[in-house]
């Protein structure tokens, strides 16, 4: 049997039979074994990046300098560890009348640091400003600093000039472009002095009791963190057994919340090219195999003839479809490997070109990937060439499909339900996205019956032969019209998914970060500053200055019940319950800010407040809880009446807790505000600090450039990912128009030997692929637009404004796509005399 096998295998590739199927595997596996080397390869290399925002792999925080233990710990591992302190304090410059102070945070480095990423420095200030520098070699010499540019503006001190911290005088050497784990903290607000940590005791400004944070960096010595997450590990065991206090652990999602945000997004847009093309797959190979079975019905009445049970039948078949199998996904997964390095060189300086190696894992996965396919979408077909009469060889009819044939297909949805989940490993996204494709194909399916029981009226509301030759062929094979239509449907939808809903998509996510997103921040505005400096900055070009109340509260009660550090376990808890909030007041809901739970009443005379969702689950708040704040003495009582998420990323102000004006309005408050300030206008912020002493202008333009220049990385990669995914969407297409096409071969030949010319068959066929390609543009188009709305609104959280360019271009696109496809199939056959087409059917 298994040579047999070989022998109707070649036979077959020699007659072409096996190529359609061959390519539609090998593009199906290509596409995703290039998503899945370029992807896993991405998200090693952005996952080291990312973490170069925190300047190390893990940090440990902690109140007091960590214990010498821990150190030698990492080190035993073979981990890298270096130290920082920061705090805030004063710098001056300048002498006598000239003498300026500024606060500022001092930060002193270790040496090595940091271990994940650069510092930048530049001697120039414009270029500074605007983060354009070189990476600094090593941390600052002995009795010099580095300073933030706007600190030079502020005590007037250029490089080489001189500052004063505590009891000792340093030389500024440098200005500080970019620093890699600034994070948002208060604390990181101020301006910064990096100076080197043996310098620290000559200043004299660390004594017992002050407020500094000391923080130990750790990582690995490659591009895997594997060593410093069984570190990582080990330390928080051991702050759970000995109870230790004043210590925390930060990670990427902890740290720098607006990055985790952005990455967190990075990551699903990624999992969604990976299950467009999982799906578009199984459609293309679902199609391919069909055809094969439907070329292959005499055959196997042939076989049956001369003796072969069904049994031998089914072995050859699979023998066939195994090594077709095997052969596309090895094909495929060496052109997805080479097509990978193809988009690593596309996106240039995009991508590191030091990203880790790819891994054996998407060659594996490619692998299993076409196998999966082909069992779940091919084994069907195959179970019917099993059951072919003996009869078919001098009866044309085809036998309906048994049950069990018809059952295999639930194998071929089970296994397309694993491969989404498998690709995406999300099952929220692979349950939105499978979802939507299942309820696609089921609403297609009967809006193309419906369509064509609607087609019976209107044989004859054209007196047209053409016009009845297209509707008679469509109500002929209602089955193969259907299939067509659904087909055409699903590969359109996802082109058109990848393409216009793509951009929509694409842009959606842009503006959840925008160009002119906030990039300065001024706190401690004064209650009667607010309205001099929202006029002075909008003076100098700045479109949008919001004012928000800020005030400082320390939360001592919920429910009657008083909150101390001993009522939580959780270290994060601890650490809010030890503190002060930044409250704020409002009646209306701030710009990025949703209800998730419960609903927004700021009107009211009572206390009502509104509390982040993620704070409220650290501290075990829900709604109907009555907190208690203690603000400059005087208890504030308030009953949580909603719970919002908020955008981190959008770089706004946000608050953890809102509470309504009616029970805030004798509490002492200052302002805060956000807001972008031009290029050009970058004179007018120093004005201010002039004007008004007492204010904290903080630039956060580093910050906002990091992340954005993470996004536009990651739109970059999906972009193309996107492109090459529609390789297998117009598979889909191709395998959809071609899978009729041998039945209408044998129609238009029986058509012209009974007196049809060939201008009333080419008319009929372009009519028929008109409507065809009509009502499946237009579904796709709808199916689009539905995908996309539910993909931004309930997957990927932002706004969604849908256009309605998706219809006409679906329609469009299906009309010509239809019309091209059958143009192709019947200008062969019209090229044959009729008896010739008759007897090749």
């Amino acid at each position: 049997m298994f040579q047999q096998a070989l022998r109707m295998t070649a036979r077959d590739w020699r007659a072409g039979q096996l190529r359609f199927l061959l390519v539609a595997l090998v593009v199906a596996v290509a596409a995703l074994s290039a998503a899945g080397f370029f992807i896993d390869r991405l998200r090693s290399g952005l996952n080291r990046d990312a973490h170069q925002l925190l300047g190390a792999d893990l940090v440990i925080v902690a109140d007091n300098p960590v214990p010498g233990a821990w150190r030698e710990e990492a080190l035993r591992r073979g981990l890298l560890v270096t130290d920082t302190l920061a705090f805030p304090s004063m710098a001056q410059a300048g002498q006598g009348d000239a003498a300026r102070s500024v606060l500022v945070t001092l930060k002193a480095v270790g040496p090595g640091y940091p271990l994940r990423g650069r510092v930048k420095v530049n001697t120039d200030v414009a270029q500074a400003n605007e983060s354009i520098g070189t990476p600094a070699p090593a941390t600052p010499e002995p009795g010099t600093v580095w300073i933030d540019p706007a600190l030079a503006t502020s005590l007037d001190v250029a490089v080489g000039g001189t500052v004063q911290l505590g009891d000792k005088q340093f030389r500024v050497t440098q200005l500080i472009a970019a620093e890699p784990d600034r994070g948002g903290g208060f604390i990181n607000f101020a301006p910064r002095v990096f100076l080197a940590l043996s310098d620290m005791p000559a200043t004299n400004l660390v004594q017992e009791g002050s407020r500094v944070g000391y923080r130990l960096l750790v990582a690995g010595p490659g591009a895997s963190s594997r060593a410093t997450q069984e570190y990582g590990e080990w330390l928080k065991t051991l702050i759970r057994k000995d109870n230790v206090r004043g210590v925390r652990l930060e990670s990427l999602e902890e740290g720098r919340p607006e990055m985790s945000a952005t990455l967190d997004r990075a990551d699903r847009f990624l999992s969604l090219v990976g299950l467009l093309s999982a799906m578009l797959a199984a459609v293309a190979v679902a199609m391919a195999a069909r055809r094969f079975m439907q070329r292959h019905l005499d055959s196997c009445a042939m076989l049956r003839c001369l003796g072969l049970t069904q049994n031998q039948v089914t072995l050859i078949y699979l023998v066939e479809f195994l090594l077709v199998g095997l052969a596309g996904s090895l094909l495929g997964v060496l052109v997805g490997f080479g097509a990978h390095y193809v988009l690593l060189q596309l996106l240039g300086s995009l991508v590191a070109t030091d990203i880790p190696a790819p891994t054996i894992l998407p060659a594996l996965q490619g692998l299993a990937t076409g196998m999966i396919l082909l069992a779940g979408f091919a084994l069907p077909p195959i179970l019917q060439l099993r059951n072919v009469p003996h009869n078919r060889v001098i009866r044309r009819e085809a036998a309906a499909p048994k049950p069990a044939a018809l059952a295999t297909y639930g194998l071929g949805i089970a296994a397309f339900g694993a491969l989404l989940l498998w690709q995406s490993n999300d099952v929220k996204l692979a349950g939105v996205t499978g979802g939507g494709f299942l309820l696609g194909f089921a609403l297609f399916a009967l809006v193309g019956w419906l369509g064509l029981q609607a087609l019976r009226p209107l044989r004859n509301a054209f007196p047209h032969q053409a016009w009845r030759f297209a509707v008679t062929s469509l109500r002929r094979r209602p089955g193969a019209t259907v299939v067509q239509v659904v087909s055409l449907s699903l590969g359109l939808m996802a082109l058109l998914l990848l393409t216009v809903v793509r951009g929509d998509l694409m842009s959606a996510w842009r503006n959840t970060m925008p160009p002119d997103a906030p990039n300065r921040f001024i706190i401690n505005i004064q209650p009667d500053q607010k309205d001099v400096i929202a006029a002075r900055l909008k003076a100098a070009g700045v479109k949008d200055v919001p004012m928000f109340p800020m005030i400082r509260g320390r939360l001592v009660a919920v429910n009657d019940k008083a909150i101390t550090s001993e009522t939580y376990t959780d270290e994060r808890a601890k650490g809010l319950a030890e503190r002060e909030f930044n409250l704020s007041t409002m009646t209306e809901l701030p710009a990025q800010n949703q209800v998730t739970s419960g609903k927004w009443a700021m009107g009211g005379t009572a206390g009502e407040a509104s509390v982040e969702e993620g704070i409220a689950k650290t501290l075990g708040l829900k709604l109907g809880d009555t907190m208690r704040f203690d603000i400059a003495g005087s208890p504030v009582e308030a009953k949580i009446t909603s719970l919002r998420k908020l955008e981190w990323g959008s770089m706004r102000v946000n608050f953890f807790v809102i509470i309504n004006p009616a029970v805030m309005a004798d509490t002492p408050q200052t302002w805060i505000t956000s807001y972008h300030l031009p290029k050009h206008a970058l004179a007018a912020g120093n004005a201010l600090s002039r004007e008004f002493p007492n204010l904290t202008i903080i630039d956060v333009g580093g910050i906002l450039r990091q992340v954005q220049s993470v996004l536009d990385q990651v739109i970059q990669a999906v972009e193309f990912l996107f492109a090459f995914t529609l390789l297998s969407g117009v598979l889909v297409l191709y395998a959809a128009l071609m899978g009729s096409q041998d039945e209408r071969r044998r129609e238009a030949g029986l058509l012209r030997a009974l007196g049809a010319t060939r201008r009333q068959l080419s008319q009929a066929q372009l009519i028929e692929f008109m409507l065809v390609g009509g009502l499946g543009g237009l579904l796709a188009a709808t199916g689009a637009g539905l995908m996309g709305w539910g993909l931004a609104t309930y997957q990927f959280k932002f706004a969604w404004t849908f256009s309605p360019w998706v219809w006409l271009a679906g329609l469009l696109a299906g009309a010509i796509c239809a019309v091209i496809g059958g143009w192709l199939g019947l200008r062969n056959v019209l090229n044959h005399p009729p008896l010739q087409t008759l007897r090749e059917a």
